[in-house]
């Protein structure tokens, strides 16, 4: 008759087996999840950035950040509706690259476009309302990142949740400074695809929350 460690054992060598896969999909994301990056840096070193280098940038990273930004907040929505959990495991990640994106965007318009002049870079915040909610997003963006390892999840506790959900105002503010910044060139279609992205994604967290509560009640 087999002992109680005899039936455990075949049980988590299975669970070993059945997450395996989970390290070598981590990788290929990672590596995927770098294209945007790699594509610049060929444009750049093939002179393919075409006649304002540092508009294409500026754009490609932007939207970029809002891509992965959505992939992100896709993953519980993706995890409740599949019951596949492991999704949960590439959420950190890709909110990483939403950041490392972001900041490769902000340090474009910093360095390259208005070469540090602190004084031109107040001004435009006060002055044009897509980079003030730009500048926004970006600056609520950092202690999500910040506190993004598990052991800051560990330490700050149900406060790390209650932090991380302000990334429900970074997309709305990052999908402001999409649709205001291309309102200016008449240019909305894709503002409008992203837009109906990000309300569609909050609007599903919306309706499970009310759901919750009316249960509760």
């Amino acid at each position: 008759m087999p002992t109680a460690s005899d039936i455990k054992r075949p049980a988590s060598k299975a669970a070993r087996s059945s997450s395996g896969w989970i390290v070598p999909a981590k990788v290929i994301v990672f590596m995927a999840a770098l294209y945007p990056l790699a594509r610049l840096v060929f444009l750049g070193v093939t002179d393919g950035l075409g006649a304002n280098p540092i508009e294409f940038i500026t754009r490609s990273t932007g939207l970029w950040t809002l891509v992965y930004l959505c992939i992100t907040l896709a993953i519980t929505p993706a995890r409740r509706l599949t019951g596949a959990n492991a999704l949960l495991r590439f959420r950190r990640m890709l909110g990483l690259y939403a950041f490392f994106y972001a900041a490769l965007h902000f340090t474009t318009y910093l360095w390259f476009d208005k070469w540090f002049d602190v004084a031109a870079i107040v001004k435009d915040i006060g002055k044009r309302p897509f980079i003030t909610v730009g500048f926004a997003a970006f600056v609520l963006l950092i202690p999500l990142a910040v506190t993004s390892p598990k052991a800051m999840v560990k330490k700050l506790g149900r406060r790390w949740q209650t932090l991380h959900r302000a990334i429900y105002a970074i997309a709305t503010l990052v999908i402001l400074h999409f649709w205001w910044m291309k309102a200016g060139k008449h240019d909305l279609t894709l503002p409008k695809i992203y837009g109906a992205i990000v309300v569609a994604l909050l609007g599903w967290r919306l309706i499970v929350w009310l759901r919750s509560k009316s249960a509760r009640g």
